[in-house]
């Protein structure tokens, strides 16, 4: 691949303000944009006109995790996107809209009709196309109460495919639908519109990595990948968007995200029977003589089977499915047990110690490195009575430094000088569909005995508060990683949804 100066722009002083899902900023921009920093105006529109007519994709800032957005009807351009992030070309890809107008358009094809401000590329000035007649509304009227309440958000819907289709098919593979969201960040939205193109955007990491949520993340993964970055600051959300299948009945989420479960159910109506497609992965998607999914007939036809995958060609039902990733390098022990898990936690560590002195692998490597996340209850230290120790030299680390976050606050105990004890027995541990997470159960307690040399524990706090473990889980984890730690072990949050830890295992998205 080619290797490419990859440049940081800041655009933060671009503040567009929140607007609803029917209307575009792109008023508010030919109003406003005289009184803005005119460099980083500068910054905005070169990303648009790249969006535009290049096939490398840009990176760019939205609520949930940083996006690596290219024009999702040209197929170069979507190249473009698994070439950088070395992401399989079969794993469908999210399109990102600015306004509903613009989805309408995208949805019938034969009926949206491009301003005229938008041929002069030069310029970058541009509406969104509507289409002809709004009363023939190609958007399925179950998603009505969605779009309505959560858009723009992180909502990803599925909608059938035109006959005549707009978007590139490297976007779809061979599903006969297309994941659509609009993003809640106005600067998102604002490039969508600046851009006059639908774009899809995956995660801006490189493939298997955990998904980004500032602008020094994309870097690290994708320097001399892409050519630019505009840096908007850290996201809000921090987890990606909630996948929604209302094609089929009952309606199903088919990957957990920044909405939750039950705020979708009480949305009433039909969705009160929705239910959760992503647990069973066993079952896949059959595949037609054409080679697209035999899935829905016409666009509205009834798929009762709501499993993420179904049946014989081993074909993801909509994005983000096929494909594990946002793994941290290290292995992940995720506690879910709220009245044991400190315990569970702690006889982890003597465990995890103990075997590793005891490896006939270890003497080149004699120290663990143990990651600790911690959200509700636990201690810093869990309860063993360590000593705090200097933060290491991330530049001495397993990984790069650049994977540091500095807005993270990491205590690093060291575990003192002591025989291991021989009584330290792991917990037992249930199946789980992510082959590098383990989730823990049951209860074993064992005295808090510091079992070896060297080893250090780096501990890093989330909060109480689902929306702050959700915003910092992908930083908390890379932050562990550039810290060379072995294994991470993380604490569950309680909550009447998903918990913020499904993404941890969860599918490439955005």
């Amino acid at each position: 691949m080619t290797q490419r100066k990859t440049r940081v722009l800041p655009v933060t002083a671009i503040q567009p303000p929140h607007v609803d899902s029917e209307t575009s900023l792109l008023d508010w921009w030919y109003d406003k944009k005289d009184s803005l920093p005119q460099d980083q105006v500068s910054r905005l529109l070169e990303a648009a006109r790249v969006l535009q007519t290049s096939s490398v994709p840009v990176a760019f800032p939205t609520e949930t995790v940083y996006g690596l957005g290219a024009d999702a009807t040209r197929s170069e351009a979507v190249r473009g996107i698994y070439a950088a992030k070395q992401r399989p070309s079969d794993n469908p890809l999210i399109v990102h809209v600015g306004s509903l107008g613009q989805l309408r358009a995208l949805l019938q094809p034969p009926l949206a009709a491009e301003d005229d401000r938008c041929s002069n590329i030069s310029h970058v000035n541009g509406t969104i196309p509507t289409t002809s007649d709004q009363n023939d509304d190609p958007i399925p009227p179950i998603y009505q109460p969605l779009i309505r309440k959560l858009w723009p958000g992180p909502l990803t819907l599925l909608f059938p495919l035109p006959k005549t289709s707009p978007f590139a098919p490297e976007v779809t593979t061979t599903l006969s639908t297309v994941g659509i969201r609009m993003p809640s960040s106005p600067l998102a939205r604002l490039l969508i519109s600046l851009s006059n193109r639908p774009l899809a955007a995956p995660s801006a990491n490189a493939s298997t990595r955990p998904s980004p949520t500032t602008a020094a993340h994309v870097l690290h993964d994708l320097d001399g990948r892409i050519e630019m970055i505009l840096d908007g600051g850290s996201c809000e959300v921090g987890v990606e968007s909630t996948v929604v299948d209302g094609l089929c009945y009952p309606p199903a989420v088919l990957r957990p995200g920044g909405v939750g479960f039950e705020e979708i159910r009480r949305l009433g109506g039909v969705w009160t029977d929705v239910v959760v497609g992503y647990q069973d992965r066993d079952q896949w998607a059959s595949v037609n003589g054409d080679g697209k999914v035999d899935a829905y007939t016409d666009g509205s036809a009834v798929q009762t089977n709501t499993n993420g995958m179904h049946g014989r060609g081993h074909v993801p039902r909509a994005p983000g499915m096929k494909y594990r990733h946002y793994a941290p390098r290290a292995r992940v022990h995720l506690f879910e047990d709220p009245t044991s898990s400190e315990n569970e936690a702690r006889s982890r560590i003597l465990s995890l110690c103990n075997d590793h002195l005891a490896s006939p692998s270890q003497p080149a490597h004699p120290d663990l490195n143990i990651g600790v996340i911690t959200t509700q209850t636990w201690r810093p230290d869990l309860g063993l009575g360590l000593s705090l120790s200097p933060p290491p030299n991330l530049s001495n680390s397993n990984s790069n430094p650049k994977d540091s976050v500095p807005t993270l606050a990491v205590s690093t105990f060291h575990i003192a000088n002591s025989s291991p004890s021989p009584s330290a027995t792991p917990p037992n541990q249930t199946s789980n569909p992510n082959p590098n997470t383990t989730t823990t159960t049951t209860t074993t307690t064992t005295p808090p005995t510091p079992p070896s040399k060297h080893h250090q524990m780096h501990s890093l706090a989330l909060g109480p508060a689902i929306e702050d473990v959700a915003r910092g889980l992908f930083s908390a984890l890379r932050e562990l990683d550039a810290r060379g730690c072995d294994v991470i072990l993380i604490e569950g949050v309680e909550d009447g949804e998903e918990d913020a830890e499904e993404s941890a295992g969860a599918s490439e998205g955005l």
